[in-house]
């Protein structure tokens, strides 16, 4: 899933010299001189034919949080504790789609660092954001049913026109767009001129934060209906009848699930029948008797239980493109300082106020909540992301620890091409496709079931299940990487 970031940006906008920085990591040279000024000419020069060294650790990066996405996805109802929140806090799920929009922004900086057409460069983005927006509406708009359901098609009436891929596009376009035309043509030499070259970013970022905040508590949310099918049948006709439920709300600044300045703005927009239909609150307590798992309505459950709600809606998708900045400075100083302390000391020093801020706004009345994308959620996901960042680059650029993260590498050079067949279930349905005479009898069932009786729990068995899936994409992204096939748009 960001690995589709990864590809997205990948054809060489500057250059046919350049490598595909998106897609396997982009190539800079760690000099070791001062982080800010420039050798003077021909001091300690180096060999012509001498590569840049890669910054491996993006990879690994990018492959880490696709494992991450799979394991969630697949393990997450065995696992609760794995799965998102119900609404408010965070988990270990909670944490992959951030990482995703952090490494675009941190890519994006990479490649778009030089930017001498910028017209054809802004025509090259957007051609590519559009390109895996309608993607996303393809893999996950309700056209493919996914595993266990051998069907396909969609009522256009019905739709979802949002998700992860189209949010991906979206924040990827805003990140290239003002990294490509918001950025000072100041040379770099000092700590000031790096914050003046990058200031407009960091203003647009700002305005998007405070937009969101504006809308999200200023916002009047009216009271609102949804539809709902219910049965009635009888012996002789059964029959599937449409109904209607009604929320109250009246009320400005709500950050729960029924009347949120969020769902509201989706509503509007884009209407009801678009929105993901199983939202994650249906896993609260107030609409599960299982909770933090889905499970059968406790009694006298609210209306709102049943009602659509989209987390990768337009608003909360506006305030997660601001993710994707705090990737893009991470890629300045992963651009501008030549010395691994400097680098991990600006790292550090980001990741630090970005976590501190997020818990100081959850003090003062904004929670943390992915389906919302609340401003303190994503300065906390960035700051985590960003100690991640520093943690993997001084373990695999730094120490030069590669072996035992060769996997993580492999699979986020070809992080696309896995997202598509993995997350969105392409590969499985397809191997389900071949079955014996039942569809229950196929492969990827007879794998799961067979773990499962190994380890004599359903729990753990789907658990190694999901384990053995990651490491046959990992070995499978080797294949590829070994082929010099590589998934972009």
């Amino acid at each position: 899933m960001d690995a589709t970031v990864v590809a997205v940006a990948s054809d060489g906008d500057e250059g046919d010299d350049r490598r595909h920085l998106l897609e396997t990591g982009s190539e800079i040279l760690p000099y070791p001189e001062s982080p800010w000024r420039p050798q003077p000419p021909g001091a300690d020069a180096k060999p012509e034919q001498q590569k840049p060294q890669r910054v491996a650790s993006l990879d690994v990066f990018r492959g880490l949080t696709v494992a991450m996405m799979i394991l969630v996805d697949d393990a997450g109802g065995a696992w609760p504790g794995i799965n998102h929140a119900p609404w408010f806090g965070v988990t270990v799920a909670d944490f992959v789609m951030p990482a995703f929009l952090f490494i675009i922004g941190v890519s994006a900086a990479l490649v778009f660092k030089k930017t001498p057409n910028k017209i054809a460069t802004s025509k090259k983005a957007a051609c590519r954001a559009i390109k895996l927006f309608i993607l996303g509406v393809i893999l996950q708009g309700g056209y493919i049913h996914g595993w266990h359901k051998l069907t396909y098609g969609i009522d256009l009436d019905h739709i979802r026109w949002l998700g992860v891929l189209q949010r991906i596009a979206i924040g990827y376009f805003l990140a290239a767009i003002s990294e490509i035309w918001l950025v000072n043509n100041t040379s770099v030499d000092s700590p000031v001129s790096f914050v003046k070259k990058y200031f407009v970013e960091w203003i647009m970022a700002i305005m998007i934060s405070a937009l969101y905040i504006g809308l999200v508590f200023g916002l009047y949310v009216p009271n609102w209906e949804f539809k709902v099918q219910t049965s009635s049948s009888t012996f002789s006709n059964p029959t599937n009848d449409v109904g209607f439920k009604t929320i109250q709300c009246g009320l400005r600044g709500s950050l729960g699930p029924p009347c949120n300045a969020v769902g509201f703005v989706d509503r509007v927009l884009l209407g009801e029948s678009h929105l993901y239909k199983n939202p994650v609150y249906k896993r609260t307590k107030e609409c599960s008797i299982n909770s933090p798992d889905y499970g059968p309505l406790p009694p006298n459950a609210p209306n709102w239980c049943l009602a659509p709600f989209d987390p990768e809606g337009l608003l909360s998708t506006l305030m997660a493109a601001v993710s994707c900045f705090v990737g893009l400075h991470f890629g300045h100083v992963l651009i501008h300082c030549k010395t691994h302390s400097q680098r991990m000391m600006s790292w550090l020093l980001a990741s630090t106020v970005l976590t501190v801020s997020g818990f100081l706004l959850q003090l003062l009345g904004m929670p943390f909540s992915k389906p919302l994308y609340t401003v303190s959620y994503m300065l906390l996901a960035g700051g985590v992301s960003g100690f991640l960042l520093l943690l993997l680059y001084c373990i695999v650029d730094v120490i030069h620890i590669k072996k035992p993260l060769i996997l993580f590498q492999w699979l986020g050079m070809n992080a696309l091409i896995v997202y598509v067949l993995a997350a969105c279930e392409l590969f499985p349905t397809f191997i389900q496709g071949f079955y014996w005479r039942s569809p229950e009898n196929n492969l990827v069932d007879a794998t799961e079931s067979l773990l499962q009786a190994i380890f004599h729990s359903k729990r753990w068995g789907t658990l190694a299940f999901v384990l053995v899936e990651i490491i046959f994409w990992c070995l499978a992204a080797c294949f590829l990487h070994m082929k010099g096939i590589y998934l972009k748009l």
